[in-house]
């Protein structure tokens, strides 16, 4: 039977898969697939009439092959997952296996550094040029890059979130150079595919991990090299929905400038947190009324709600830079005591 299991594409091994995990798990696996991915697999399940005994024995081994691969490439990376694969099923499904993986699933660049210590790694890179900085924390974890970046000279900083948000593309032979240049002692591979990495979510996703000051200073300097730039990032860092991580005085005080429409637009299309902390924060009087009037309320269009929770949001942000409330961050000098 393990010669028909070669013949089928990975689609028809993932349909016999799930069938073979039954419908609870199926669908748990669902909830992470794309829309055309669902599609395609769903349809791949559809055609299925008959799994063999020994088809579904073979295709179940090969995944769980696979995970455990994974799972080491994970805790020591490609080295240690050949070696240790090797000696439980032989030298050439191991390295069947880690290909697969490499070429696949892409085993991220810079892995290695993601383990590592953000001071460690500042040790690596403070003297790089700023370009080069900005391509390794555009692979790390947000928060590792965000400590790492408030570590940095002011003076850069700025420089380094702008080229993190317009990066693009990388070819993968400069990701090489750059990465043996880090760690001489893992060579991580790279698909041959130009990686996409950087853009305007990643800046944003380091800036929410550096402190209060690093991120005005930043977003003060990038005002100036670049306003239209500063203003999609600031737009980013908070969204309405976040307000219930704001404490209750905060949310207070945000509400006594916000115009009654605005925030019954906003909560029209808010989730049930969201509705349940600022009707919290209201009196109850008023909570009765926001109620009833958004009972009442028609089909509303998402551009006014949008809109409306964008004037919100530029309230919350003129009245922390007044320092009347504070936006939970990353950094220590949000701690309040």
């Amino acid at each position: 039977m393990a010669t028909k299991k070669q013949g089928l594409s990975g689609k028809q091994k993932a349909a016999v898969l799930l069938i073979s995990l039954g419908p609870d798990v199926a669908a748990s696996v669902y909830k992470h697939l794309t829309e055309e991915e669902m599609e395609k697999l769903t349809l791949e399940i559809s055609s299925v009439k008959k799994v063999e005994h020994g088809e579904k024995e073979d295709i179940m081994e090969e995944f769980h092959n696979i995970a455990l691969a994974q799972n080491y490439i994970s805790q020591g990376g490609i080295g240690y997952a050949k070696q240790v694969l090797e000696k439980a099923i032989g030298s050439e499904e191991a390295s069947n296996i880690i290909n697969r993986l490499t070429s696949s699933l892409q085993v991220k660049p810079f892995d290695f550094a993601r383990k590592a210590e953000p001071g460690q790694i500042l040790n690596f890179i403070q003297n790089e040029h700023p370009q080069t900085i900005a391509l390794i924390l555009s692979y790390l974890d947000s928060q590792q890059a965000g400590q790492i970046l408030s570590e940095l000279p002011q003076e850069v900083q700025a420089d380094i979130a702008r080229r993190i948000a317009v990066m693009d593309s990388t070819s993968p032979e400069v990701i090489n150079e750059v990465e043996s240049i880090l760690e001489r002692n893992l060579s991580a591979t790279v698909t041959q595919d130009y990686t996409q990495t950087g853009g305007i979510e990643t800046v944003v996703e380091v800036l929410n991990g550096v402190d209060r000051a690093t991120e005005k200073t930043i977003l003060d300097a990038l005002e100036i090299q670049d306003p239209e730039l500063a203003e999609e990032i600031k737009k980013r860092m908070f969204v309405f929905e976040d307000i219930v991580t704001l404490d209750n005085r905060s949310i207070q005080r945000v509400i006594r400038d916000c115009e009654n429409e605005d925030l019954l637009l906003s909560l029209k299309v808010s989730s049930d947190e969201v509705k349940e902390v600022v009707f919290t924060n209201l009196s109850q009087r008023m909570a009765e009324t926001f109620k009833e009037e958004m009972e009442l309320m028609g089909p509303v269009r998402l551009r006014d709600v949008e809109e409306a929770q964008s004037r919100i949001v530029a309230i919350i942000r003129r009245l922390e830079d007044a320092g009347e409330i504070i936006i939970a961050r990353g950094g220590g000098d949000d701690i309040i005591v």
